[in-house]
């Protein structure tokens, strides 16, 4: 028997899928479609590149879809825990900064399905987040990655 991959992500994280979900099968499908109705139209299909585009287009849409129906059916979402706030955990943001003397950067640990770390956000599956999860507000914390290792200490969490 599979199991299917859980996708850990906040409440945010999951209606942002549901609009791109509602987007690609009420908006973008038909579109697709009236393409490949037009390139029709223009004749043989065997060297119509009109008609393959559509097609090729058609089906990234459909592998989306289904991606995106897999990944809202198996969402894990993310409760904040108020309890311990000065714990890094899922859904909160932490502030570290790289020690000697580095700047102080921000980043909300999120699953990975809503992970984009040009809007601060990182995977908890990303080396810096694995290194980070479950240290506390002062600790000095060891972060290694491909591009080689580094010492952090957390600042603050929220």
């Amino acid at each position: 028997m599979s199991r299917d991959k859980s996708y850990y992500m906040t409440e945010e994280g999951k209606e942002k899928l549901e609009k791109e979900l509602l987007y690609l099968k009420t908006e973008k499908r038909k579109e697709v479609v009236e393409r490949i109705k037009i390139a029709r139209d223009f004749g043989d299909l065997s060297e119509n590149s009109e008609y393959d585009s559509a097609k090729e287009e058609q089906a990234f849409v459909e592998s989306r879809i289904a991606q995106l129906e897999q990944m809202i059916r198996n969402a894990v979402i993310i409760e904040n825990d108020n309890n311990n706030s000065s714990v890094v955990s899922l859904g909160k943001s932490v502030t570290f900064k790289e020690l000697p003397d580095g700047e102080e950067e921000t980043y909300r640990i999120v699953g990975s399905a809503e992970a984009d770390p040009l809007e601060g956000k990182i995977s908890n599956d990303s080396p810096i987040a694995k290194s980070l999860l479950g240290k506390e507000v002062g600790s000095e914390v060891q972060v290694t990655t491909p591009g080689g290792e580094f010492q952090v200490k957390i600042i603050k969490v929220e």
